[in-house]
Order: structure tokens, then sequence, then C-alpha cells
């Protein structure tokens, strides 16, 4: 199991995407969850690097090496998420139970009209936020999205909510253009939410501890968040099972500041506690997690000098 994940086709590509969203617009979704089985086995019989991913991935954080029927559960998991990304577009959180924790944080810097920079991963579903847009329709979601390599992603938020589809940053662009895009965003008081769990090739990473071993996290969405100088929280979409999501929102800093003089060492205190909580809450829904493939092999590679300019190339998707 090599390569990087960007050499791995999109989740199902649009085939699987149209067909979940087939399945949930007309049959509903408990007749809609049914279907899931057999589409999750047919992944888990052909696609194999995803599927030694999830053992990886599985055993550092149960401890212990896992069962077939828990990485399939973990695939199932994914496709329950894909599934209710559908109607968390279409309808908002009107089928769900949405739990909030930190809201009221991120409420304060609203009723101020701040923008926040909200940095994610891909641990459970980034569009329980959806849940933030029915509450608060006179705030503003704008999601940091690759549209070259998430076209089938891209084409479902276009064709479900298209104010969110026309509200995303396009992180395929060049960097000054996404930085712009992003400080436009925070300075009419919108949200700006990205993922941070994830390095494109050939950008810059810093390793630091999660799950036993030291892997690579981009340091683009610190830079951007230095950046930026706007208030910057963590965002967390647990799925509880059933119909139930924890939404959680925890506080960074104010204003995050990266000297130059101590780049290296700010970054990784940065890097460090964020991926702390990511373990922190994978270890509590460990099927949450979505990096399906080799999440600790890629080199360490030395952080390039870059700057506010630079750091589009360096957002995951």
């Amino acid at each position: 199991m090599s390569g990087h994940w960007q050499s791995r086709p999109e989740g199902g590509g649009h085939f699987a995407l149209w067909l979940i969203r087939s399945i949930a617009l007309v049959c509903g979704r408990t007749l809609a969850r049914l279907s899931l089985y057999p589409i999750t086995a047919y992944f888990y019989l052909r696609r194999a690097p995803e599927r030694q991913a999830s053992k990886q991935y599985l055993a550092r954080v149960l401890g212990r090496p896992p069962t077939r029927r828990e990485v399939f559960d973990h695939l199932w998991c994914f496709a329950a998420i894909t599934l209710d990304r559908v109607y968390l577009l279409a309808r908002g959180d009107d089928d769900f139970v949405v739990e909030t924790d930190g809201l009221d944080l991120l409420d304060a810097h609203i009723a101020k009209r701040q923008g926040v920079l909200l940095i994610g991963s891909h641990l459970g579903s980034f569009e329980a936020l959806r849940a933030l847009s029915t509450r608060r329709p006179e705030v503003s979601l704008r999601v940091v999205l690759d549209k070259q390599k998430t076209p089938a992603m891209t084409a479902l938020l276009e064709a479900l909510a298209p104010e969110i589809g026309a509200g995303v940053i396009d992180a395929s662009r060049d960097g000054t253009s996404i930085t712009l895009a992003m400080a436009e965003a925070c300075q009419a008081g919108s949200l700006v939410a990205l993922l941070a769990d994830r390095g494109r090739e050939h950008e810059a990473l810093h390793h630091v501890p999660f799950l036993g071993r030291p892997a690579p996290f981009p340091v683009g969405p610190w830079l951007l968040a230095h950046a930026l100088q706007v208030p910057v929280m963590l965002c967390f979409g647990l799925y509880l099972g059933g119909n139930r999501y924890r939404l959680i929102f925890e506080p960074v800093a104010e204003r995050v500041s990266i000297p130059r003089a101590e780049r290296a060492a700010a970054l990784d205190a940065l890097i460090a506690h964020y991926a702390l909580r990511l373990e922190h809450y994978a270890r509590i829904a460990p099927t949450n997690w979505f990096n399906f493939y080799d999440f600790w092999q890629q080199d360490p590679r030395t952080p390039a000098g870059a700057g506010p300019a630079d750091v589009g190339k360096r957002v995951g998707a």
C-alpha cells in the first residue's frame, strides 16, 4: 500500500454519488440506508488500498488488529455519512438531531460580525455545518474545496445546495487568489471552513505525533490563519449513529501569530495541538475518520519558505 492520496480516485466518483443521491431522494432515508450494505460490500471487495488503509488506521486507534467486521463498519460509516450529505445539503438538519458543543463561543464572534476561520478534518461530517446555515441563515458559510480533485462532490454541492456551491473557494486556484478570496469573505463576516489533515504532494508538511507515530500535516492552513488575522476555531462533526450528529467548536486563538524568527516552533505547536484534538475525537468515534490512504507513510519534508501568496498550494481539500 503506497502512493499519495491524490493518486487515488475520488471516493466512488460521479456514479457512486449520483447513485446514492438518487436512492436517497427517491426512497427516503430508511430504505436508502439498507442499500448501503451492498454498496459497502462492493467497495470492501474492490478497493483493496482503501481496505488496507482502514486496517492500518483502525489498528492504531483501537490499539489492536481490527476484525473484518470492524473494517466493513468503517467503510459503511463513510457510506452512511455520504448518504446523509444528501439530506443535509438538500434539507438542512430537519431530519437529524444535531447536538452542539461550543456554539456559544462561535455565536459570540458572529454577534460581533467577525469573520471566523473554521479548521476541520476528514473526521465525521463537515456537512453537519449545514445545521448552522439553517439556524443562522444570515451567516454566510464559505468552504475551501479543491474542485479539480473532487468534481463529484462539487457537482453534488451545486445541485443540492446552490448557495453553498456558489460560495465555494476553489483551492485549485493560485495561492494569491485563494488568500484574497478568504480575506474578503472574513471581512464580510463569513465563516470560512477548510480541512487541515491532508497534505498535497510536494507541499510543506510538519510531522507531529498522531496515534502513536509521527504523521505529516500541512502547514498551509496555519499560514493562512496567520495571514487572515481572524479568530480561529476547530470544528468537528461527529456521527453518533442513527440520525444523530455532534457539532463541536473549540477555540484556537483570537489571532494566530507565527513570528518569523520562531516559525518552525510556532507551526509545530499549532499543528501538534490540532493533531492532539483530532486524535481525541478519533478515539471517541473511531469509524468517523476517512483518510483512506497510508497516512503515516509519507517521508518528512522540509517546509518551504512560503508566504501568504503561496499558501493556496498547501491547502488540503
